[in-house]
């Protein structure tokens, strides 16, 4: 099945009594055992799985073309979750421009127990250099925030393949529609789906789909499980209904996200657009390699420095300054003030969520707000 069927049909996984078209919400904690003590049912306890969260793992495992998939109460805890799987002593390779939510995990949490080296990814040649005896995960993050690199997924696979590493890439920035990373050769694939699967702004979850299950995924599900980090029943429910327009939704992103770029490329106070459907980006062949699509992300820096980008920021009246991304919403934020003092991010960079209003008005926004 195409994406779009998969998307309405794979989160029906259950039959009610009253014979639902749409799955309803399952809000028991607890399910009834059998005279021989199993679970006829299917469910033991709403920890360890539920029927609202079996459906929605059902279908982002479908969507992603992978074995299986392990759904979390947010992306920072789904990432987590796969790092904690880990031994310690483990090094592991990421990239330099990747969401500083997961750099200050590696930095901060994992700091005394996994060694990690942050590079260029988009440099495929240099990464072997990088390998060592304790190299067991080459972490991507493609397009990458906030500088929308892009990053060859099926050349790394190859490198991960002959080194016998994980391959793990974090593809919330492209949404299952836009790009599959299984398909590509990677062994897992991670989602913030508060963003784009999520969709409203309205609901924190994040999820990992596995390529094979295996003996990692085992201590991950275990972790998810035992550990207990799940979404509830409610936000399972709100994705899943979420998913069934993630398609035509993602049209609408990439569509007003090219148009936006082609504009702001133009425009006299904006130095750089960072954006891979622009054939100006240096990664551009490989997006449209790899992508089915370009998204709705974009960052552009703005002529001067942090107090020309906030000025920006604050004189737009469409544009909601907040954080987070892939709402219907259209979001603006100057994004190193966001990250804190350490960041590497440029001073005058603005990162752009863009929405689903008319493309117009967006550009009208942005224009009054430059001008």
């Amino acid at each position: 099945m195409k994406s779009e069927t998969i998307a309405i049909h794979a989160g029906n996984l259950y039959r009610s009594s009253t014979n639902d078209v749409t799955q309803p919400l399952n809000l028991s904690t607890t399910f009834l055992r059998d005279a021989d003590g199993g679970y006829s049912g299917g469910h033991m306890y709403s920890r360890v799985s539920n029927p609202n969260r079996s459906a929605l793992e059902n279908i982002l495992a479908e969507l992603e073309k992978g074995a299986e998939a392990c759904a979390f109460s947010s992306g920072n805890t789904a990432g987590m979750s796969l790092f904690q799987a880990l031994k310690p002593g483990s090094h592991i390779i990421a990239p330099d421009d990747m969401y500083w939510g997961f750099k200050k995990q590696l930095q901060s949490i994992f700091a005394d127990t996994l060694e990690i080296d942050f590079i260029d990814l988009t440099d495929v040649a240099g990464i072997s250099s990088y390998i060592k005896e304790n190299t067991v995960l080459i972490w991507i993050e493609t397009p990458s925030n906030p500088l929308l690199k892009i990053t060859d997924v099926a050349a790394i696979a190859k490198i991960a393949k002959a080194n016998r590493l994980v391959l793990a890439c974090d593809s919330t920035f492209a949404s299952p529609c836009l790009q599959n990373p299984i398909a590509l050769g990677a062994d897992i694939v991670m989602h913030s789906s508060t963003k784009y699967i999520g969709g409203h702004s309205d609901v924190l979850g994040g999820v990992l789909i596995t390529a094979a299950k295996n003996e990692l995924w085992d201590k991950i599900r275990n972790i998810q499980q035992v550990g207990g980090a799940v979404p509830s029943p409610f936000d399972c429910f709100l994705l899943i209904r979420s998913i069934k327009t993630l398609a035509y939704r993602m049209r609408g992103h990439c569509d007003n996200g090219m148009a936006l770029a082609l504009y702001l490329e133009k425009h006299p106070k904006i130095d750089a657009v960072y954006y891979p459907g622009l054939p100006a980006h240096p990664q551009y062949e490989i997006a449209k390699a790899q992508m089915s699509g370009f998204g709705g992300m974009l960052s552009v820096l703005v002529k001067g420095g942090a107090d020309e980008a906030r000025a920006v920021v604050n004189k737009v009246k469409l544009f909601a300054q907040a954080t987070s991304l892939g709402g219907v919403e259209s979001l603006i934020e100057h994004r190193a003030s966001v990250e804190g003092p350490d960041t590497k991010t440029p001073q005058n960079l603005i990162r752009i969520s863009v929405g689903l209003e008319h493309i117009d008005d967006l550009i009208a926004d942005i224009d009054q707000a430059l001008n």
